[in-house]
């Protein structure tokens, strides 16, 4: 009975993280994972929290547990990164992230006693880059992703930056935060326990604001000010790291600095390059054919494999090779501009601009609607048969074809529903 009851606890935590638009695909390894992350009661617990953020009190009206000891049980999973607490005016609010980029990554951004981080790493590399299904739907369902691609800024020319917002260079992101906050690389750190890393800098992963402060709050990352931050930057910049953050124009919350073998978003791009897993900076190289000597740096620096060498077809040296670029699966992030010393290859803005979501309320928003999880945002409370009765309901209609949906309007007679339908 005991076995049965904590196998329940955890599967009910299944359900709950997939009904945000980014959830986690059941299976044994994500069992074994959450519990090590988890007690079984806690399990239990987080399963009935709702998505949208949350107060003590209203954790205390659903566990129907006194306030103290609901205060208690929040702040410990807040303090081991499993849950982010927000204050603000005073009045603290807490939030269960999606595991990416959520408390998986949180897991692993410092040296921990409490878990077992290389049992972990080695089921995160199972559960991610073996079995696969977490990956593939965390970057390639829908059309909008987790993450973008920020350009080099330091190869922009003056004509390119005409055409840079602001939203999109990683410096404004440092120089605008409220809070910023530096860990170690979550995705170096699993390889490091695996004997997989490279050599590039660990301790350089950023957060920023509400994020960031949490992090900060419970020693899960060190608080830096914008003078750091940007050294930091610059750090990444020599070490020919991309700039891989969150999709949204404002509060960015973090920013990685992805190596190409190790990062799981580079690794993503290439597994999954034609279904476009990470956005694009507004940018592609253009490539000088005819100046080019076919050194291939600019394929070796590339972190996705958009750059290769070919034929230059020159008579006079049949060896001879050239850089190629491959635009459908480049994410324009310039490194090649920065390791071609031959100026072969410059920076052209895109034919069509990519669209980046305000906020990230709008990106969930969006999310939902493509993954066909709009009404677990909408009817959130899971307590409630109401909330639940309707989310299936709506969950249903959202699913239908055009000509039934108009339908099911029709026989509700709801304007909510015909609102949420259009």
């Amino acid at each position: 009975m005991a076995h049965h009851t904590n196998h329940s606890a955890y599967n009910k935590l299944v359900e709950r993280l997939n009904r945000y638009p980014l959830g986690a695909p059941p299976s044994e390894l994500l069992t074994k994972i959450l519990k090590i992350l988890f007690s079984e009661q806690e399990a239990g617990l987080v399963s009935l929290m709702p998505i949208k953020p949350f107060t003590a009190q209203k954790a205390s009206k659903i566990w129907k547990m006194d306030l103290v000891s609901t205060k208690k049980v929040l702040d410990k999973l807040a303090s081991r990164a499993l849950l982010v607490d927000i204050e603000q005016n005073g009045k603290t609010t807490y939030t269960l992230p999606p595991p990416m980029a959520g408390f998986f990554e949180f897991s692993l951004m410092r040296v921990r006693d409490d878990i077992d981080q290389k049992v972990l790493s080695e089921l995160f590399y199972q559960y991610i880059n073996i079995e696969d299904d977490f990956v593939k739907a965390l970057f390639t369902e829908g059309n909008t992703q987790l993450g973008r691609t920020f350009v080099h800024e330091p190869v922009l020319t003056e004509d390119n930056a005409l055409y840079v917002l602001d939203y999109e260079r990683a410096t404004n992101v440092i120089e605008t935060a409220r809070y910023m906050g530096i860990s170690m690389c979550y995705c170096r750190h699993k390889k490091e326990h695996l004997n997989m890393a490279c050599d590039a800098p660990m301790n350089i992963c950023m957060t920023f604001n509400t994020t960031a402060a949490s992090l900060i709050k419970h020693g899960h990352a060190r608080k830096v000010d914008k003078v750091e931050g940007l050294d930091l930057l610059q750090q990444a910049y020599d070490n020919n790291l991309v700039q891989f953050g969150e999709n949204v124009q404002k509060k960015v919350s973090f920013i990685c600095n992805c190596c190409g073998c190790c990062c799981e978003a580079m690794i993503a791009a290439r597994r999954f390059a034609i279904m476009n897993p990470v956005h694009t900076t507004n940018f592609l190289p253009f490539v000088d054919e005819s100046n080019c000597n076919g050194c291939g740096k600019c394929v070796n620096v590339c972190p996705v494999e958009a750059m290769t060498l070919v034929s230059a077809n020159n008579h006079n040296k049949p060896k001879m090779k050239m850089a190629r670029l491959n635009e459908d699966i480049c994410l324009g992030c310039g490194l090649c501009v920065k390791a071609c010393d031959k100026d072969t290859i410059t920076l052209k803005s895109r034919e069509k601009r990519v669209i980046t979501p305000t906020t990230s309320v709008q990106k969930a928003v969006i999310m939902a609607i493509e993954r066909g999880k709009l009404q677990n945002l909408i009817f959130d409370n899971r307590v409630l048969w109401s909330h639940r009765a309707l989310s299936a309901v709506l969950g249903a209609i959202l699913k239908l074809s055009p000509v039934k949906k108009t339908l099911a309007k029709q026989q509700l007679k709801s304007a909510y529903v015909e609102t949420v339908i259009h």
